[in-house]
This record gives C-alpha cells, structure tokens and sequence, in this order.
C-alpha cells in the first residue's frame, strides 16, 4: 500500500520532492541494497531467480507487477541460462496520454577483484552504495520505482501511462530483455527513458561490432616447422595490422559531443597445444565501437578488408565471423519532449540545466530507438561516466546522485503526463 503524504507544499516539484526524500532514507536505498545482495551475474546468465526476488521487492511496494519468463532455447541461444522480464504499468487518469516506458537492467558483468567491501555487500561509506550492479544499474530500478511511486502520490489529473520495463541481459546485448518485450508485442511506447546519469541527458551513444578471426594451419613437431604452417603467426601479423589501424582512429572524430574517436579492443585470444607443436589453430574476438556518425556495414567490410590483407602465412586459412552488432543510438526529432522535460525537471529540482550529449558505451537504449520509439537515457549516475566504476571494482552509486536523479524523473514524469502541470 502506499503511504499517504502529508507534504502540503506549495509547488507540484516541491511535492515530489517531499516523498521522495520522505521515503528516501528509510525504503529506497534499503531497496537497492537488497537488488544488489542479490547476485545476478552475465556471464553466466541465470537472471530469473534475481528477477522473481524484485518482483517480489516491487510488490511490496504497492505495484502490480508482470512476470514474463523468456523461452528457455531462446534464452540459450543468446548464450544465458535463464530470464524473465518485469513490466509495471501505471495508468494515470483516463490513459489517453502518452506511454512513457523506463528501462533499466538487472543483469551484471561478474565483480572481479580489487573490492574494498563485498561486491554483493551493499556496504555504504561516505554516502556511496558499493557493489556490483549498484550503478549499472539496478540504482536504477530504485530510481524509476520510486519516482513512480512518488508520482502516483502526489499528483492528480495526469493521462497517459508509465511503464517499468526491468529487463536482464544488456551486458549481452539486449535480445532477451527489451528486443525480446517488443518482438512479442509486450509494450508500444510513445517514448522511453533508459538508465543514464543524473547530471546529463545522453542522446546517442556508440555501437558496437564484435568479430570472431579463426585461423587453422597445419600442426608440425617444433623441430621441424617448416614442415607446418603455423596459425599463431597468421594471428599475429593481422593483430599488428589492426593495432596499426586501431592507432589510425584518432583522427575519426563524432560529431556529437561526450563521444571522441572510435576504439578497437583484442579482447580475447587462444591457440595452440603445446610449446613443441607448430600450431594448427588460433582464434581472436575483436570488439569495435561504431559511432552513431558511422555505418555499421561500412565499418565490418573495411576490418574485414585488412584481415584479409594482412594474411600472408602459407597455408594458414582465415575465417571470420560476425559474433555481435549492436547498432548506435542515433539523435532524432522524437527526442525533443524527453529532452525538453528533464531538462526543465533538473532545473527546478536542483538548480542546473544539464547537459545533452552522448557517450561511448552502448546500451539497451538502442533496440527502443530502432525499433522506432524516441528514446534517451537519464538516471542516477555521476558527472563523469568512469567515477561510477562500472565494470570495475568497487563500483558505486552516490545516494545524492540516486535521490536527485529520482526527483527529477518523477518530475519530468509529470511534465509529460500533464505539461501545463508545472
């Protein structure tokens, strides 16, 4: 059930405010502490349990909350084990308003080492929140569930509806989770906000092109290799010429601000048996980020275009193979009512009109965007993407940065559903 308020402002911002922080202290960080003791690691990708467990969360919250499990050959197909998505949908007065859907995330990369308290611990000191997932972003199922909760309290004659979309497998791509919701028709929103930062509105971001480069040679006994043809070599020399490459991309600049140059990543790399064997095989993973002012085909055909010059190993074959592409967000016209509402909702919150740009990650945001809905990423998150430490040990969230972020969301909210409100 929810509370009730009795903050009796003179203002609707001030209003929201008041719930938020009344609730602030006392449910929502215990919230998230809880989604973060929770682990919900990906790889290897078991998220239904950790889905099942925030439904119950959000439940005892006073919202009604869907379960829709993912089919277990589909889940396996995109390399998890398990996942169910959560949609909250909220219909404020006669409905006839927009759909505004929120995304967030469950699933997490795996914490790693170096943590100076438990990944899983939920530990706070010097009003930051660490552990894995605490800013990326299951802050942000807090955020949106406590700005919506806070909007249902204290805000009368809205229309239109708000949705919660908690999705479980953006650090893999975002198929089983929001791709998944729209391909089966679960949700049409007017438009979508995806977890971002507290101090900018993200209008685009960078994609991503991962290649697998499979080389197979001849195995020969290390006394004799000219008898083989060595596959780690053919591996090494289209290395070199694709950190040549790589060092080139400085002077590819984006045109959008936040994002600079694109970047090329080895990021894995495996081959040969034994040290007195020639090696018959070798394989790499590649990851490129693609600018949202580039094109995704143009950029596969030119890595595939120096793999192929730089194989000059006799008898070693190459193969190369496309394992993910993920598409840039891309600025568009739909944008401009998300915009123009956190913007407004920042200023009366906290007193600053934040910025709009973009950054180099990629994100879910995208799969909305493409899918034809209008969609930016806002939510509680530093002024410097990297001092979240994200992927990183000791990531954290600040509880200023989440309390702001949830004002201005339930603010912006607001301004949406019934923008002669504020």
């Amino acid at each position: 059930m929810l509370e009730k308020t009795s903050c009796c402002k003179k203002t609707l911002t001030e209003s929201l405010d008041c719930v938020v922080d009344r609730d602030f202290e006392t449910r929502q960080v215990p919230f998230l502490q809880e989604l973060v003791r929770v682990p919900s690691d990906n790889p290897p990708g078991d998220c239904a349990p950790h889905a099942l467990f925030s439904a119950g969360k959000l439940r005892d919250l006073g919202f009604d909350v869907e379960c829709h499990p993912v089919p277990r050959d589909f889940v396996e197909r995109h390399g998890m084990q398990s996942a169910t998505n959560l949609i909250i949908r909220e219909r404020f007065g006669d409905g006839k308003g927009p759909v505004i859907a929120l995304n967030a995330h469950g699933d997490v990369v795996p914490p790693g080492d170096g943590w100076i308290h438990d990944p899983y611990g939920g530990v706070i000191e010097d009003g930051k929140l660490y552990g894995r997932g605490a800013a990326v972003s299951k802050s942000d199922f807090a955020t949106y569930a406590f700005a919506l909760r806070a909007l249902k309290e204290a805000v009368s004659d809205l229309s239109g509806t708000v949705e919660l979309h908690l999705t479980y497998d953006e650090e893999i791509g975002g198929h089983v989770g929001p791709g998944w919701l729209l391909a089966e028709g679960l949700s049409k929103p007017d438009h979508v906000i995806s977890a971002g930062f507290t101090y900018d509105v993200m209008i685009a971001h960078n994609g991503s092109l991962q290649l697998d480069v499979a080389f197979t040679g001849k195995a020969a006994h290390s006394a004799w290799p000219e008898t083989g043809a060595d596959a780690i070599e053919a591996a090494s020399r289209v290395m070199s010429a694709l950190y040549a490459y790589r060092d080139g991309l400085v002077k590819t600049v984006c045109s959008i601000p936040g994002i600079d140059t694109p970047t090329l990543v080895i990021g894995t790399i495996e081959g040969g048996v034994a040290a007195n064997v020639v090696p018959e095989h070798a394989k790499f993973r590649l990851e490129r980020r693609i600018l949202p002012d580039e094109k995704a085909a143009d950029v596969e055909a030119e890595l595939r275009q120096i793999i192929l010059d730089a194989m000059d190993v006799p008898g070693v074959q190459c193969v190369v193979t496309q394992h993910l592409l993920a598409l840039p967000l891309v600025p568009d016209a739909g944008q401009a009512p998300l915009i123009a509402a956190l913007q407004a909702a920042a200023e009366a919150v906290f007193g600053e009109r934040i910025a709009v740009k973009g950054m180099p990650l990629f994100t879910d945001a995208r799969i909305y965007s493409n899918a034809g809905y209008p969609t930016v990423l806002y939510g509680a998150g530093p002024r410097r993407l990297q001092d979240a430490n994200g992927h990183r040990a000791n990531e954290h969230v600040v509880l200023e940065d989440m309390r702001r972020a949830t004002k201005v969301i339930a603010n912006a909210l607001a301004r949406l559903l019934r923008p002669e409100a504020m």
